[in-house]
């Protein structure tokens, strides 16, 4: 319906070429863009942005007025959707470029918001957390700790949490938003569905070794209850939650000495992760971010389920996807370099090849999160028993010390992490006419 209207609002506006139906076409145009990409209908969204771009021009040439600031913050969130992470990052960065101080509070926490995602993605944590930190605090500033632009907010700071490996402060931040969006909204809200969604993805995480996901299977299957009420069959949305479910049936499925409830999960996770993957390829296409992780993911549910060819292709083409769009230093390739390591190891006995592909992964995620990076165990784990697979003793005794070594690094991270609350930091105010310059100063 906010479509429609805003449809034909632009629809009037088109028939008048003069500056004050320009201006009127403008803001349905933002309007638009707003409710076509929330809604994922990236075709449509991307016609709307050239013709933006168009009245951009118009008013600006005849010296208009604009927030530019704004608008191009609302094309990298359309690019983020899209998974075109470094157009995403070129405009969030143009937007930083035109922000100032006579802008509303919540203009500039939104374009701070959205720069902080598109600099997680590009793996520049540095500038993210300058970002999120600074709009977290004008959010508390201007909104206080319970206001729905607070638990956005809040949102994308576990986001960027998730990404730099602080999982359990990253739970501690999702249980705030659920709260305030819970209190706000009530049960049956997309906004509470989607904080569900999180939460339970990032309890997953934190609980993979425990193998304790009882919690995230409740959010899951809570985020995927409220969704399927409130959006049709195909809604792209069912694509995250359907995955996030399956990820956590599938650990279950593993963990099951019932072997006939194992094999209903397995086939329960699935149906989910081929029909996420139908909806993310009706989206986006074969040659998207979002498309190659949902290939991973069915390549770690062939595993499991011993079809270990089909396994090895669906990580082949995600490491494929990923390294076009991606590089092939990204965490992305880091994760799906990984899991087809453990398929070579495990399952496959193809030693050597899973030895060069465990260092691959290795030497990306140390160099992206440090020596104490939580995902470094199952790695170097894994090239322990290629080792004494390979009869290679120097190699078992050499990476029984590096495992040891890792496990120090990390209880002491960990400890440091409990004792750190997420919510209590020191951030030195930046004026947002000069975030700009000092985010690219710690490039």
């Amino acid at each position: 319906e906010r479509e429609d209207y805003c449809l034909s609002c632009l629809s009037l506006c088109r028939k008048m070429d003069d500056y004050k139906h320009w201006v009127s076409a403008l803001e349905c145009c933002l309007r638009l863009l707003h409710v076509q990409h929330s809604y994922c209908k990236f075709t449509e969204a991307m016609e709307t942005l050239e013709e933006t771009k168009l009245y951009i021009v118009k008013l600006t040439s005849v010296g208009h007025s604009l927030n530019l600031a704004g608008l191009y913050s609302e094309f990298s969130s359309l690019y983020s959707c899209r998974s075109q992470y470094k157009e995403a990052y070129d405009w969030a960065m143009q937007a930083l470029m035109h922000l100032n101080a006579n802008a509303h509070p919540k203009s500039i926490i939104d374009v701070l918001r959205q720069a902080s995602k598109a600099c997680v993605v590009k793996r520049e944590f540095k500038q993210a957390e300058l970002l999120i930190k600074q709009a977290l605090h004008l959010a508390w500033e201007h909104f206080g700790r319970e206001h729905p632009k607070t638990a956005d907010t809040l949102l994308d700071y576990g986001f960027y949490l998730l990404n730099t490996d602080s999982v359990s402060q990253s739970v501690r931040v999702y249980r705030k938003v659920l709260d305030i969006r819970q209190n706000v909204h009530g049960g049956n809200n997309l906004h509470v569905a989607l904080a569900h969604e999180d939460l339970a993805y990032s309890s997953y995480v934190l609980e993979y070794r425990s193998g304790r996901f009882q919690n995230a299977r409740d959010h899951a299957e809570k985020a995927m209850q409220i969704m399927t009420r409130l959006l049709p069959d195909d809604h792209l949305l069912l694509a995250s939650s359907k995955r996030v479910k399956a990820l956590i049936l599938e650990e279950i499925a593993i963990d099951n000495t019932d072997k006939e409830q194992e094999q209903r999960l397995l086939q329960e996770a699935l149906d989910l992760h081929v029909s996420a993957l139908r909806l993310s390829c009706q989206a986006f296409g074969e040659m998207n971010v979002q498309t190659a992780k949902h290939y991973g993911n069915l390549g770690r549910l062939y595993q499991s389920m011993r079809r270990f060819k089909e396994a090895e292709e669906m990580h082949l083409k995600a490491i494929d996807i990923k390294e076009r769009l991606l590089g092939p230093e990204d965490y992305e390739v880091a994760l799906s370099v990984g899991h087809l390591a453990s398929l070579y190891n495990y399952d496959m006995k193809l030693y050597e090849q899973a030895e060069q592909l465990y260092l691959r992964s290795i030497a990306i995620g140390t160099k992206l999160f440090g020596e104490a990076y939580s995902g470094l165990e199952y790695d170097y784990r894994g090239l322990l028993r290629v080792s004494m697979e390979m009869n290679k003793t120097n190699q078992v005794l050499r990476y029984t010390r590096v495992l040891e070594e890792w496990r120090q690094l990390r209880q002491r991270s960990l400890r440091e992490g409990h004792d750190a609350s997420p919510f209590t930091f020191c951030v030195c105010k930046v004026p947002p006419e000069d975030i700009y310059t000092y985010v690219t100063s710690l490039r």
